[in-house]
């Protein structure tokens, strides 16, 4: 089974990137939800892997794996420290510089009681960089 995920690494990451990327523009430009400076700094990190894993798959490219791990992993990183803002943890550095600014602990999203958007962009996160972890050892 893990076989598997690592040879169709590249079609799942573009699945989870083009997703993530469709879900957080329908949030913010249909929807109406503003982003604050995390969400923004986690789409900076998601956004590039559409077209990153895209030209994996038309090229066969396994070089693409190093980039799509350090753009994955810091996302990751921010996902996680706005996962905490959101469920009640103080903030360890400010979220934005503008008084005007969204907070990051703001949680337009709370399904089952736990599901926030940082949560699902992290768990995007996680999934990308797990399977390139398994297509990089199967090298």
């Amino acid at each position: 089974m893990l076989a598997f995920f690592a040879k169709q690494a590249f079609l799942f990451s573009f699945i989870i990137a083009l997703g993530s990327t469709l879900v957080s523009l329908y949030y913010s430009l249909i929807i109406g939800f503003t982003p604050c400076d995390l969400c923004w700094y986690q789409r900076i990190f998601m956004y590039p892997l559409v077209i990153l894993f895209g030209i994996a798959l038309w090229k066969k490219d396994n070089g693409v794996i190093k980039y799509g791990l350090a753009l994955s992993s810091v996302g990751a990183i921010i996902a996680f420290y706005n996962s905490y803002l959101q469920y009640g943890g103080s903030p360890l550095l400010p979220c934005g510089i503008d008084v005007n600014a969204v907070s990051c602990g703001v949680r337009y999203i709370f399904e089952f009681g736990y599901v926030t958007l940082p949560l699902m962009s992290l768990t995007g996160f996680v999934f990308i960089v797990t399977i390139l972890f398994l297509r990089h050892r199967q090298k």
